[in-house]
């Protein structure tokens, strides 16, 4: 992730005495947005690799990561993960049961030292990956649920409506109506019968780690669990499948977003074969992908907002294009309105259903059959658009 706060060679040392580690030296990495992050060589380390990864958590607080490393703890097993590391008792004066504990407290922050995962982030997804990734994400679900009361261990959801409310001043009208008609579908759906309960939230590509020899992708880390929270599994579904499943171009190549369906399809049958997506799941997946990537357009938007309140700049500092999140957004809200539209085909029945015409409504449907000398051949089937197409 980003870095935004300076720590020092002694600084480090003595954080990582802590975690009983002997601290070498602290590579900054600098993807992401909102932690500060270090590879950590250790003095046992070979030139050039590094064990651990060392986070202190910008915006968190530290009630919130002591949940997270119960729930990576959980998870440790089952899926390929980095359980924080426990603090070790280093005298006389610490707490009996420093042992449980797996946060460092630094100016309000939390800190944690975690075992490096192998693997790479991948540049490019298959479908054979998002089929891998979409059954990890279904045993995560899974997994969780023996974490009860579940809302003791998801941190609260962030108060999207609110960064909605005041980006929206600022908006196009066009942007402005394409996100209020968003918002509103999502509110309308049976939101209290759709299953929930504790999710990653924030599953991109760039938050997992992958073997890439190629032919044979092997998914070898799950990271970022800082936005676990309760909510409904269709919402990580879709928040999952945007990133696994969309194909992002450079600025070379004009940053277009390519979604890919063929994909989709691969990681809903992977999901599929761990937790089987119940009716109302399956029906509200196409806003919830329209929702999913309207909340990471919001993202992206109040990390700029944040970071000119801050005064936060610098080299070190990355900020993901929230333009792409609302072609996304676009891209899939029209899938929507196809879906919501119906037409009237009339077709020959008697002639392989040969196309006669597609109306807007019956009744000019009807006329038109009535009008054609063979219409006793001729039926009228009611689509979708997206059927259609």
């Amino acid at each position: 992730m980003s870095v935004y706060t300076q720590l020092t060679d002694d600084q480090f040392a003595a954080f990582c005495q802590r975690f009983g580690v002997s601290f070498a030296r602290a590579i900054p990495i600098t993807q992401g947005i909102k932690n500060s992050n270090w590879f950590i060589q250790t003095t046992d380390d070979v030139d050039g690799a590094h064990a651990y990864v060392f986070t202190l958590f910008e915006e968190r607080p530290p009630e919130d990561i002591e949940k997270m490393a119960v729930i990576l703890n959980q998870l440790d097993g089952k899926l390929p993960v980095a359980a924080p590391l426990a603090l070790v008792a280093l005298g006389a004066d610490d707490n009996a049961d420093t042992e449980k504990r797996y946060v460092i407290h630094y100016e309000d922050k939390a800190i944690t030292l975690v075992p490096c995962l192998s693997g790479s982030h991948p540049q490019e997804t298959t479908p054979a990956m998002c089929h891998e990734i979409g059954a990890a994400l279904a045993m995560l679900h899974e997994t969780l649920q023996a974490l009860q009361p579940a809302q003791d261990y998801g941190v609260p959801l962030y108060p999207w409506s609110e960064v909605r409310d005041r980006e929206m001043q600022f908006m196009p009208g066009d942007e402005a109506k394409l996100m209020r008609d968003i918002w509103q579908a999502y509110s309308n759906l049976p939101l209290t019968d759709l299953p929930k309960g504790l999710c990653h939230l924030d599953m991109f590509a760039d938050n997992t780690l992958w073997d890439l020899t190629k032919g044979q992708e092997k998914l070898t880390g799950l990271l970022d669990f800082t936005e676990v929270s309760v909510e409904h599994y269709v919402m990580d579904i879709a928040i999952t499948i945007n990133d696994f499943c969309t194909t992002w171009g450079d600025a070379e190549q004009g940053e277009l977003v390519h979604f890919d369906r063929r994909k989709m399809a691969a990681f809903l049958e992977g999901y599929e074969s761990k937790r089987a997506l119940n009716r109302d799941e399956k029906r509200a997946l196409p806003v919830m992908l329209a929702k999913a990537a309207v909340i990471f357009w919001l993202l992206r938007l109040n990390v700029i907002h944040y970071n000119r309140t801050e005064g936060r700049t610098g080299d070190n500092i990355m900020v993901k294009n929230p333009d792409l999140m609302k072609r996304l957004a676009a891209y899939h809200w029209a899938h929507v309105e196809k879906a919501q539209k119906t037409v009237f085909v009339l077709s020959n029945d008697k002639r392989d259903n040969q196309l006669i015409g597609i109306f807007s409504d019956i009744t000019h449907a009807e006329q038109a059959r009535a009008t054609l000398s063979n219409r006793r051949e001729l039926s009228i089937k009611e689509y979708t658009l997206d059927q259609l197409a």
